[in-house]
Order: C-alpha cells, then structure tokens, then sequence
C-alpha cells in the first residue's frame, strides 16, 4: 500500500471526528437538547466529508494523473477508475 503525502493530515482530520464523535455520544447519554446534538453531529458529516474529497482528489492527483502521465496504466483503465472514485464526490 503506498501512503499519499495527505494521508497523515487525513488520518488527523479522522481522529478530531472520532474524538468529537465520541463526545456526541456522551451528549445523547447524558440527556442533552436534541438540536444541540444535531448540530455536532452534522459538524462530523462534514468533517468526514471533507477527509473523504481530500482523499479523492489526492488519489486522481497522485495516482490516477501520474499512471497516465508515466505510462504505467492504460487510458481506458485509468478513466475507468477516475469514473469509479469520483462518485465519492
């Protein structure tokens, strides 16, 4: 598996939502107004969210241009999966 220069920033974005995750659910535990919760957990979505599109576009930046560029891949493979992951957006 070969790391992407982003994915430490990545897995650092992943861990805040983890975190902040977790400190919803004691929210809910502990009886707390549901729109307070609602917007929490709508700050993970989108917290998630962008770790998702981060990867994405470093995946067709690092992998996807290069394989073309360097040759290492046929267009027709390397369209195919730019199609596949960027239904992720």
């Amino acid at each position: 598996m070969t790391t992407h220069a982003s994915h430490p920033d990545i897995i650092k974005r992943l861990k805040r939502a983890e975190g902040h995750l977790k400190s919803i659910i004691a929210m809910i535990e502990d009886g707390r107004a549901c729109l307070d919760i609602a917007q929490q957990l709508q700050a993970v979505e989108s917290a998630v969210g962008n770790a998702k599109k981060a990867l994405v576009h470093d995946h067709i930046d690092h992998c996807l241009e290069h394989a073309v560029r360097d040759g290492t891949r046929n267009a027709t493979d390397t369209i195919r999966e730019f199609k596949a992951i960027t239904k992720y957006l």
